[in-house]
């Protein structure tokens, strides 16, 4: 019988001994995989044993040897293949010297697509990807798909290629750290749109976008790539695509693509014929940037998706874990979540959901970003700011320094903790106020990631009495 072609890549793999390089969602899985397949690997993490504490005995006893702490990354060098995890920059001295050595990095997501077997939908985007991941994945799925969601919104997918079959489709977020090194792209390619970002990481902004562009470049005359007409640099990518290219505007109508008619119609239009689908009001998630979510998913599900399921997804959808998210009222106060807002751009559009004033807890640790973006937006919708955080001097200096700034229209105050902010938030708000977690930062001088810093906030206000 003839073996698949994930078959044949664990088999040639007892053969080599493998390095995986950190213990995150990416790799978790995937280790406990290879361990059964009876894989020689080495786990390297810069954790030390008491860091990392059971984890460390849990993956020696089932059979993989460890290399951790200050130097854990010299075992890379005596294997022949090592697992990036997506943290590390692909462009590291360490990592070029193993590929000097012959040694092959790869990294889980691209032998993902290199062995899935079925359709693959991959969405990037500095804001909005995760939403749309998620609305296109809800809208698949409704549709009767066999759907597996994975990628940077927290799931591997290498762990379940074997129970995939050829008819179910993978839906795939992709961050530029995982883009930049791949050399395949998906069927159907999502750009949600390109604004500066991850500055501390990659070497320039042209570097970002190149990487962004790995999503499309691979891409054949058979693929579908959805871009939005409004963004610069996404519709700027237009050239480089080999297929049937769709745009997304809510702003104009794309000669072929989805777009948000003058009566609040979001619509599709193949060139010849347009189709009324969904009411910008009937979708359940706020927001005119949830209305772009929805147009760059309909362009890409459309004629795979009946209309009446692209609907009934639009009215039922509550959104994701950390997007404005709803938490609690107390006291005629509302609380959400805006863990995932990273970033000035997500930011304000996590602002603009609302038609209030908010009260806005931000800062956290530097991408090395221009906060001078979101000064007016901070200004106009933000009637007091609780700033922590490595950035927190960054955005105040930038909100100061805003031509309208007025500091009775915005207050200022800083704090040093998570508890420390949302007591502030609490004393100071007053019945019908808002109080929003929108950092406008990594979480890393504080957290793992944006998920453990949104679920603390959430534990403090839900603990509130």
């Amino acid at each position: 019988m003839n073996m698949t072609k994930a078959e044949a890549f664990f088999a040639d793999l007892k053969n080599k001994k493998v390095a995986l390089i950190g213990t995150g969602v990416s790799h978790l899985e995937l280790i406990e995989l290879l361990l059964k397949k009876n894989i020689n690997i080495t786990v390297c993490d810069k954790k030390t044993r008491e860091e990392m504490g059971e984890l460390a005995e849990k993956l020696e006893n089932s059979g993989a040897k460890l290399s951790l702490g200050e130097n854990y990354l010299n075992e890379i060098y005596n294997a022949d293949v090592v697992f990036r995890t997506p943290g590390m920059y692909f462009h590291s001295p360490e990592l070029q010297k193993a590929r000097d050595m012959g040694i092959a990095v790869t990294s889980e997501m691209e032998v993902f697509f290199d062995l899935c077997p079925c359709r693959i939908y991959g969405i990037t985007g500095t804001d909005g990807k995760t939403t749309t991941t998620t609305i296109i994945t809800e809208m698949l799925e409704r549709s009767g798909k066999k759907v597996h969601k994975g990628g940077n919104i927290g799931r591997a997918l290498l762990p379940i290629i074997e129970q995939i079959s050829p008819d179910d489709i993978a839906v795939v977020e992709l961050s530029s750290f995982q883009l930049i090194s791949m050399r395949k792209s998906p069927d159907t390619a999502v750009i949600t749109n390109i604004y500066p970002d991850h500055l501390n990481v990659h070497k320039s902004m042209d570097e970002y976008i190149g990487a962004k562009k790995n999503l499309i470049l691979h891409q054949n005359a058979f693929s579908k790539t959805v871009l939005n007409l409004d963004n610069a640099d996404t519709n700027a990518l237009s050239e480089e695509v080999r297929g049937n290219l769709l745009k997304f505007s809510r702003q104009s109508k794309p000669q072929r693509g989805s777009f948000l008619d003058e009566n609040g119609w979001l619509c599709f239009t193949d060139g010849k014929n347009t189709e009324k689908i969904v009411h910008k009001d009937s979708i359940k998630i706020p927001g005119l940037h949830n209305v772009e979510n929805y147009l760059a998913a309909i362009a890409a599900v459309y004629g795979v998706v009946p209309a009446e399921a692209i609907r009934e997804t639009a009215e039922s959808f509550g959104g994701v874990e950390h997007r404005i998210e709803f938490v609690r009222e107390l006291d005629g106060v509302k609380y959400y979540n805006d863990s995932i807002a990273t970033s000035p751009v997500s930011v304000i559009a996590g602002l603009n959901a609302f038609s209030k004033k908010l009260i806005v807890i931000a800062g956290g640790s530097d991408k090395k970003l221009d906060y001078g973006t979101m000064s007016e937006a901070i200004n106009k919708k933000v009637k007091a700011l609780i700033l922590l955080g490595a950035t927190a001097d960054k955005i105040e200096a930038a909100v100061r320094a805003y031509s309208g700034y007025d500091e009775n229209n915005c207050r200022i105050y800083r704090v040093d903790t998570m508890e420390e902010a949302v007591a502030k938030a609490r004393e100071i708000a007053v019945n019908g106020d808002i109080i929003t977690l929108s950092p406008a930062s990594a979480s890393f001088d504080h957290y793992k990631n944006f998920e453990e810093r949104g679920k603390h906030y959430k534990g403090i206000v839900n603990a509130l009495v």
